[in-house]
């Protein structure tokens, strides 16, 4: 029992680098999918006392007020989700309410920031 101790020591130790390396062989040599590998790395910090804080990895754009230009962000929305004008319109009048959920972080931000430019007051969650 002490051995799987240390192994799984080992295991919330390993640094991103060996991480890959780890992943590479078990792909190479045993025929596991790194993905598999990724969840146990991935996982194992969170075991190891919960001092490292989990990286959030997707976003919900949330508008919170169209603003001034109301029209200008009816458009932007209409754009970035793809829905009708109808819809875009029912969106930015219920807010807040979210624009897209579960994206990723740079999107996100990127949504955001052009929300924003357009006089909108927007929220990331």
């Amino acid at each position: 029992m002490a051995d799987l101790k240390d192994f799984a020591e080992q295991l919330v130790n390993l640094t991103v680098k060996e991480v890959n390396e780890l992943a590479t062989i078990l792909k190479d040599e045993y025929g596991i999918e790194p993905a598999a590998a990724a969840a146990v790395a991935v996982a194992g910090p969170a075991a190891g006392g919960g001092d490292a804080a989990e990286e959030k990895t997707e976003f919900d754009v949330i508008l919170k007020a169209a603003g001034g230009s109301k029209l200008a962000v009816v458009k932007l929305v209409k754009e970035l989700t793809g829905l009708g004008l109808k819809e875009a319109k029912g969106l930015v009048d219920e807010a807040p309410s979210p624009i897209k959920e579960g994206v990723a972080k740079d999107e996100a931000e990127a949504l955001k920031a052009s929300l924003e430019e357009a006089g909108a007051e927007v929220e990331l969650k």
